[in-house]
């Protein structure tokens, strides 16, 4: 689940990390119009609890002596969290960090905000940074809702008169009812959740770091915080860790992919999450079901070409396929045939079952060929993924699946990297004045 927390969240100007000191130290020269700086910085945890105290006690007795910690080096048992990472986030740039789990996201918010140190490498944060990484820290458990308010406003750098004058518009954005005088030891993760977002972000920080909180919470607290966070995008930088698409589309200006502690892609949002999902789907790709009656299904024929796995296709235009079935002992077999389309996060847009056409498909032993034609297609510009199910003609017996059959990408003919958000780009006309006829 998504964490959230206000605590270390600090008034930090011009702050940098010193990986050989582990303490802040300011910088002679940035340019005024980055808000973030990560230059070469690293992290490294141990997967041994005991080796990990033995080695903070050996790097604090080296540091007391004033000796080298050789952070730059692993140890036994020791790996890379984030490994030689460098970015800048420009003032009022919505940065998005996408990848798979463990793979330094979190890690990588909390050296931001200055909960861990950097064990190699130079991190530069200007202006005060609120956070929401994890649910609850921060918060008292025998304290009350209003309580709370007060203690984590103030570690937030907020006054007692600016949270007075905050606070309705506070408690009206948690939504937390009765509950405001109530312990928070009693409220529920979403409770938590709310009220620490509604906190975070009326104290108005310069910089905010998000982990996943857009994707916890119930359809109307999102709503809100969509809201709130379009609000902030106009004078705050933010930072936004999620597994959404949606959420990573609609909020941010760029993307970084993090892959096992590296920086494997940073630029625009669809092109990035394509390479994503590229790259998650790689390792499954030619893996699919199939019973002992099929041995395979492939494209034999397209209306364009296909390179390396991809067809390039002109949004507006229509889709010919031509699928060859190799069977065995399916001698005159009816047949089901269901055409998936998955956008770039895997998310299915759209499935066509050959039933509805009221045509009735049959296979028969050894090759079979299915031409598919799809008419039309006014998708948004990016990468899409077609899959392909086959089930026996009760729907029930499945006999072939592959979801990242062929992978195909949209574009236009005025600009191929043309970003488009959402996923159906329908035609349209737009007219000046009235319009009789």
């Amino acid at each position: 689940m998504s964490k959230i927390t206000n605590s270390k969240s600090q008034q930090i100007n011009n702050l940098e990390f010193d990986s050989s000191t582990h303490k802040p130290i300011y910088p002679s020269t940035s340019s005024d119009d980055v808000a973030i700086k990560v230059e070469n910085v690293s992290k490294k945890y141990c997967k041994s609890l005991k080796r990990s105290m033995l080695y903070g006690v050996k790097d604090i007795a080296r540091n007391t002596f004033g000796l080298s910690s050789h952070s730059d080096k692993l140890r036994k048992n020791e790996f890379w969290a984030l490994n030689n990472i460098s970015f800048e986030v420009k003032k009022g740039e919505t940065l998005g960090i996408i990848g798979p789990n463990g793979s330094g996201k979190t890690t990588l918010l909390k050296l931001l905000n200055g909960i861990f140190w950097p064990d190699k490498g130079k991190i530069t944060v200007k202006g005060n940074v609120g956070a929401l990484i994890e649910v609850g820290a921060g918060f008292h458990p025998l304290l009350t809702g209003r309580e709370n308010i007060y203690i984590n406003a103030a570690i937030l750098g907020m006054t007692k008169e600016e949270t007075d004058k905050k606070f309705d518009a506070i408690v009206e954005f948690a939504d937390i009812g009765d509950f405001l005088d109530v312990p928070v030891k009693h409220y529920s993760s979403g409770m938590f959740v709310r009220l620490g977002f509604a906190v975070a972000v009326h104290c108005e920080p310069d910089i905010l770091l998000v982990d996943e909180i857009l994707a916890v919470g119930d359809m109307q607290f999102r709503a809100k915080c969509y809201k709130k966070m379009a609000e902030m995008k106009r004078k705050s930088t933010i930072i936004l860790v999620s597994h959404s698409s949606e959420i990573i589309n609609r909020m941010c200006d760029r993307v970084i992919l993090l892959m096992e502690g590296k920086i494997i892609s940073y630029g625009d949002s669809k092109e990035i999450q394509g390479d994503y999902f590229d790259k998650i789907t790689s390792s499954y790709r030619g893996k699919y079901f199939k019973n002992d009656n099929i041995k395979k299904v492939s494209i034999i024929k397209s209306s364009n070409n296909i390179e390396n796995g991809c067809l390039k296709l002109i949004k507006g235009k229509k889709l010919e396929l031509v699928f060859e079935i190799e069977t065995l002992n399916l001698n005159n077999t009816s047949i089901n045939l269901n055409i998936l389309l998955f956008d770039s996060s895997f998310n299915l847009v759209s499935s066509l079952k050959s039933q509805d056409t009221g045509k009735k498909l049959t296979v028969n032993n050894n090759f079979t060929r299915i031409e598919v034609k799809v008419n039309e297609i006014y998708l948004s510009c990016g990468s899409y993924y077609l899959g392909i199910g086959i089930f026996k003609s009760n729907g029930i017996e499945l006999l072939f699946n592959d979801e990242a059959l062929l992978k195909i990408k949209i574009t236009t003919n005025e600009n191929n990297n043309l970003f488009e958000p959402g996923v159906y780009s329908p035609r349209f006309e737009v007219f000046i004045g009235n319009r009789t006829k």
